[in-house]
């Protein structure tokens, strides 16, 4: 156990961006999640694991299991090792070799999915393989990010730290995965701004808003399931976007603001620039989840780019739809009227 690990979470800058994505726009403010340890999501792994071990749902060493992406598995072995849980992973044939060596040079033991669910895809299948580790493995603990109450909370610092960094905020971008970060942070922020409105971002293929699901380029950000941690009814407009639009808005970013990401970053930053250019004189806010350099493989690598015709032609600006289940999106688009999809709670 280390527990002087968790001083190390949080306490992230704000940096003001405006570079064109792709055109010129008023400027908003980023929080760099990627200069805290264990990148945002060590927030929410760190409150999940805390919440469980004082309700004795976690004992003293026992081992925590979970399905992820890659992201939040940084966030949970970093929080595994603070609190002295070793962590098992659930993750997929699809995960880049590099994050791959990352989580077990951390002391992750991973469990890859080699097929994708043929209804849910590759979450469920996570999910079906996290199941059967569960049984192999008594009393473990599985922090169900998806539909943990204790993720959303996880965020409230990073709430209230953008309170002390900011004059105001009018407008939150959020990326939508788990619907963690977006349900924390904007009702902290709410109590202290009740007319900042909220601006979820999901990807094209993502059945969180009411979209069927496909197959999809971009990891962190979009879902196959439905997560119960998505706050719909706090949301004003939701805004897919497409691995074209982000591999632009990423590029852009590193060339001109030396500060960028990955696919949760280059959505939300190519929203953010939308929205402050669109309404002037707004205070925009978003979250960079993490930094470059797990995308070096995807995103800045020019072959990967090419071989999936990932280098355009980017859209410039949303195509507006009335209501999500009523058309089928794939580029960037908006929706105003965001409503709990009719078939939540169950695989898509």
């Amino acid at each position: 156990m280390n527990r002087h690990l968790l001083d190390l979470v949080g306490k992230t800058p704000v940096a003001r961006i405006e570079t064109p994505l792709p055109h010129r726009h008023d400027g908003f403010w980023a929080k760099l999640e990627c200069l805290s340890a264990g990148g945002m999501k060590a927030r929410s792994a760190v409150a999940m694991l805390l919440a469980a071990r004082a309700r004795g749902d976690l004992r003293p060493g026992a081992a925590v299991v979970e399905s992820t992406s890659g992201t939040l598995g940084i966030g949970l072995v970093f929080a595994g090792q603070a609190l002295g849980h070793p962590v098992v992973l659930i993750v997929d044939a699809e995960l880049e070799p590099s994050m791959r060596a990352l989580l077990r040079s951390y002391g992750a033991r991973l469990e890859i999915v080699e097929d994708p669910h043929p209804v849910g895809g590759w979450q469920q299948a996570r999910l079906d393989r996290l199941h059967a580790v569960r049984d192999s493995l008594p009393g473990c603990f599985w922090p169900d990010q998806y539909n943990n109450p204790d993720n959303p909370s996880g965020y409230a610092d990073l709430a209230r730290e953008l309170v002390d960094q900011l004059d105001r905020a009018d407008v939150l971008v959020c990326s939508v995965g788990t619907g963690g970060h977006s349900a924390g942070t904007v009702a902290t922020l709410r109590r202290y701004w009740p007319r900042l409105r909220l601006v979820g971002v999901d990807t094209v293929g993502s059945t969180i808003f009411g979209q069927p699901a496909r197959s999809r380029v971009m990891r962190g950000l979009g879902s196959s399931i439905y997560p119960r941690n998505v706050a719909y009814a706090e949301f004003d407009e939701v805004h897919w976007v497409g691995p074209v639009e982000v591999v632009d808005a990423c590029r852009r970013l590193a060339r001109d603001t030396f500060v960028t990401g990955g696919w949760s970053t280059g959505a939300v930053a190519l929203v953010s620039a939308w929205v402050s250019r669109v309404e002037a004189g707004a205070s925009v806010v978003t979250v960079f989840p993490d930094g470059p350099h797990r995308y070096l493989g995807t995103i800045f690598d020019d072959d990967f780019c090419r071989a999936r015709g990932l280098f355009g032609p980017a859209a410039d600006r949303p195509l507006e739809i009335g209501h999500a289940e009523s058309v089928e999106v794939t580029g960037w688009a908006r929706c105003r009227s965001v409503t709990v999809p009719r078939a939540l709670g169950v695989p898509a």
